[in-house]
């Protein structure tokens, strides 16, 4: 399935551009010989299996995800594996260019190779041998004992690859048995995954008995420890880095794809859980992370009990998509709350901060030897402690809402219209296929942060590859009479 959604940061980087100065007037087979050039390349020298990662160097002997990573393994997080498999997809079903197709099926083909038996996917998969070992993987029904065998929801990890593999379903019809029954098995152990109270835990390894969870209302803490406690928090409910609302979106997905109300019932709990997890006044956001009486807890050393300024614009926009199908005034209600609360809690430059202290709502930070401040002054570089604000737009969409006659609400997302031939378009299309070298690769200034002992200048990225993968698909969609 192909949303309007999937594609805003490509439309907006379209909408940023300027027109390249001096560039050829581009032409439909001019950006349809680059997309079979590009995607040549990175098919045959960047991928691992199928997969990919997030850069690689210049002249490809290094590579990085989140950590260092040799030639046979592939990343999972957001612009690795699932987003260039979904960058294919969506080119593909703009262009109907062929190798597209082909490559969206290889690289499907390596996220089933790293599908694990509790039903997601970790940070990484391995494609060498002895790598693979230690590893539960479903295609080689390797036993749970002794091997990783923990799936992982945050940072759009597992639900990436659910959306890839779905929306290749979808668009295959579901003629590929293996390709169907990786997804069913990927989606019912979400569920599975799923606390009674609608939350989930960050991790998930097909263990957990017992999820009759109290079901209680957000509270603040009497007192919290302002030192890091070193306790697990895996099990905690968890809206950092995004994992409970990019379930919402994933579940809702697969509940209109396969016309299953099993998953999008269970799209609606986690919604559920989303109102309870608003703090009251004087504070009526959300935390990253509640541990079992609903209180706002520690997860790792720079991520304390607090308010977030980062998670809780997902939560909004989450709820918004929530009300815009169900017409539940609750969710509206819940966003008309916050919104005021993070406007007033803005720093000085427009910004939030990552974490609001507790009550006081005094923005929090820590030292580079994570020590509680109120001071920005001596941050780690590792970690976001500011964030951009996105509430502008969530005002926006809520006015609409508000306008919004209720029985217009309880549809679907629009499906992406037909792309424009604008000279924005024209301008991203020229840089594009200008940008290409003689190997077929778009190469960029830039370095890996993990290989920090090697200079590396310029790099291969894949966020940039999907980006004009995309763009150059939207010209060439346009470009049909």
């Amino acid at each position: 399935m192909f949303r309007y959604k999937d594609c805003l940061i490509s439309l907006f980087t379209l909408a940023t551009l300027v027109p390249a100065t001096g560039a050829a007037e581009p032409t439909r087979d001019d950006a349809v010989l680059a997309i079979q050039r590009a995607t040549s390349f990175f098919r045959e020298h960047c991928s691992a299996g199928g997969g990919y990662v997030f850069r690689i160097s210049e002249d490809l002997s290094l590579r990085e995800g989140e950590n260092k990573v040799g030639d046979s393994t592939a990343w999972i997080e957001p612009p690795g594996t699932p987003a260039v498999g979904l960058a294919y997809l969506r080119a593909y079903q703009l262009t109907r260019e062929p190798s597209l197709l082909e490559a969206a099926r290889e690289t499907a083909g390596a996220l089933l190779q790293g599908q694990l038996l509790s039903g997601g996917w970790t940070e990484q998969i391995e494609f060498g041998a002895e790598d693979r070992q230690r590893y539960a993987y479903r295609v080689e029904g390797n036993r749970v004992d002794g091997r990783h065998n923990t799936t992982t929801f945050d940072d759009n990890k597992t639900q990436s690859a659910i959306r890839c593999l779905m929306r290749l379903d979808s668009e295959l019809k579901q003629s590929d048995a293996r390709l169907h029954e990786a997804v069913a098995y990927a989606l019912d152990h979400a569920l599975a995954a799923q606390y009674a109270n609608g939350a989930w835990p960050q991790k998930y390894d097909g263990k957990v008995s017992d999820h009759s969870v109290p079901d209680l209302q957000a509270s603040y803490p009497d007192t919290w420890s302002r030192e890091f406690p070193n306790e697990k928090y895996a099990n905690y409910y968890t809206l950092n880095d995004g994992t409970l609302c990019d379930l919402i979106d994933t579940l809702l997905e697969a509940g209109q794809t396969y016309q299953d109300n099993r998953y999008s019932d269970a799209a609606l709990r986690a919604g559920e859980f989303l109102l309870k997890a608003q703090m009251p006044a004087p504070q009526p956001g959300w935390a990253q992370q509640y541990n079992d009486h609903m209180h706002p807890a520690w997860a790792r050393k720079f991520e304390p009990p607090a308010i977030s300024g980062g998670e809780s614009q997902q939560v909004m926009r989450t709820l918004l998509e929530l009300y815009q199908r169900t017409a539940d005034g609750r969710y509206l209600q819940a966003v008309e709350r916050a919104l005021p609360y993070y406007q007033q809690s803005a720093l000085a430059d427009g910004r939030l901060a990552r974490f609001y202290e507790l009550r006081t709502n005094r923005p929090l930070y820590l030292t580079k030897t994570y020590e509680l401040t109120y001071s920005d002054s001596d941050m780690p570089t590792h970690y976001g402690f500011i964030v951009s604000s996105g509430l502008s737009r969530i005002e926006r969409e809520l006015a609409k809402l508000r306008e919004l006659p209720v029985n217009q609400l309880g549809g679907q997302s629009e499906s992406m219209p037909k792309p424009k031939l604008t000279d924005a378009l024209r301008s991203s299309a020229a840089k594009a296929i200008a940008g290409l070298d003689a190997r077929g690769a778009w190469v960029e200034a830039g370095n890996l942060r993990t290989h920090s002992e090697v200079n590396v200048v310029r790099v291969i990225s894949s966020a940039t590859f999907i980006n004009n993968i995309e763009n150059l698909a939207h010209f060439v969609a346009a470009s049909v009479p």
